[in-house]
């Protein structure tokens, strides 16, 4: 393949992608719209139609916002490629810098930077015009900077030395270095995953142990039943930032804790409370976590040997701008580009997580009535406006969890066996 050829091939991609993902989103709208005036059947005498027009508006702006920020990125995208935007990066960071080393970190520490300065003002908006309109973000300025500072300080404390060490196995390991940097990305995210719940998300939120006895006895109780050992229950001040609500379970090993944001445990009551951590514990129970974290890990050690055999023709560097060429700008281009040949994956991606949500909704049927399952659902659902009419095929594609009438119809299809 030539460059030219390359460049085409990489043009019409991002062009078919970028439509696809604004066909998607138009269906989506004339979906949400076409039913806004009716809550459906199977919700009809849980959910108000005030509650479902709300959750209708809230999903299309967030959706018409989306669409906009899909034009952006493929503009950033083509800014950055064949705009010659990284190419401009990497030469100041060659005649800033000798070592080859610190060239390659500083270009892609600088794009990383650029990108998200460039995309911090649609973070603002969603958070304080989208969120704070329908009355979900509870975040103040100071709060929302500090969070900013914080995110980047750790990623320059954690992510610096990760990638200063994946450029050197890049440019001394040989021929195999993706295994290399491969192990090494394996034990970057296992070590994550046991220091997060402990040392990373603490910096953001405060967790403080269940206070509440009657919970608590229910809990340990399901815990010992469903044979889960955990290092505490905690509650997060989620209500800080967002009136959303969830809970969630995370760690690793002996690290393992549950969370219940604030929110949620004032909306549900114990029997709901106790049939959603039914449901997070069904993901526990069939290892999904484990499963996904297995593919996961396959999967980027399919993206870094394909990277290995791109890197080493000219035609891939040159047919998106770059002349220029490095492990660290191979690096860098392999996965800024990659979302664009790998859209069309997104399907089974969304479809393999929605197996594992209907999985745990059938194990915490099991635990727990399947009836409080579906009512803290519901609740769910009118708490954080999600809607309850999605376009189909917009679901397959973006939604990891299925449509809220397919797993309220599979919980009182288990009910009545």
């Amino acid at each position: 393949m030539t460059a030219t050829q390359f460049s085409v091939v990489f043009t019409i991609a991002l062009a078919l992608s970028t439509l696809a993902k604004l066909w998607l989103a138009r269906r989506h709208l004339a979906h949400i719209a076409a039913h806004r005036g009716s809550v459906p059947d199977a919700f009809g005498a849980k959910v108000t139609l005030a509650d479902h027009q709300k959750a209708a508006a809230y999903t299309s702006a967030k959706t018409r916002f989306a669409m906009l920020g899909t034009l952006f990125d493929a503009a950033l995208l083509l800014a950055f490629t064949l705009g010659g935007g990284i190419q401009t990066i990497s030469e100041l960071c060659n005649v800033w810098f000798s070592s080859t080393l610190v060239q390659g970190t500083a270009t892609l520490v600088a794009v990383l930077l650029l990108s998200s300065l460039l995309e911090a003002p649609f973070n603002w908006y969603r958070t304080f015009v989208i969120e704070a309109r329908y009355g979900f973000n509870k975040m103040t300025l100071k709060l929302y900077f500090l969070d900013a500072l914080k995110g980047l300080l750790i990623g320059a404390i954690l992510g610096l030395p990760l990638l200063v060490g994946v450029l050197w196995l890049m440019e001394r390991m040989g021929s195999y270095w993706w295994l290399y940097v491969w192990g090494v990305w394996v034990g970057f995210n296992l070590l994550i995953l046991f220091i997060y719940p402990a040392f990373i998300a603490p910096l953001f939120n405060k967790f403080t142990p269940l206070q509440d006895d009657t919970v608590k006895a229910r809990i340990n109780a399901l815990l010992a039943k469903c044979g889960f050992t955990s290092s505490g229950l905690f509650v997060m001040d989620g209500s800080k930032r967002s009136a959303h609500g969830n809970a969630y379970f995370t760690g690793f090993g002996k690290t393992k804790r549950i969370v219940f944001f604030d929110t949620l445990l004032e909306r549900l009551s114990i029997n709901e409370v106790e049939a959603v951590l039914a449901h997070e514990l069904g993901h526990f129970k069939h290892r999904h976590v484990i499963k996904r974290i297995a593919a996961t890990f396959a999967m980027s050690l399919v993206f870094l040997w394909s990277l290995a055999l791109l890197m080493q023709n000219g035609w891939f560097y040159q047919g998106l701008g770059v002349t220029s060429q490095s492990t660290a700008v191979a690096l860098l281009l392999f996965f800024m580009v990659l979302p664009v040949f790998s859209f069309l994956l997104s399907p089974v991606m969304s479809a393999y997580s929605r197996k594992h949500e209907f999985e745990a909704d059938a194990y915490a049927a099991t635990q727990t009535a399947a009836q409080d399952l579906v009512s803290a659902l519901v609740k769910l659902y009118q708490d954080n406006a999600a809607t309850l009419t999605p376009d189909p095929l917009y679901s397959k594609f973006y939604d990891s969890h299925p449509p809220a009438a397919a797993r309220i119809t599979q919980l009182q299809a288990q009910q009545g066996n």
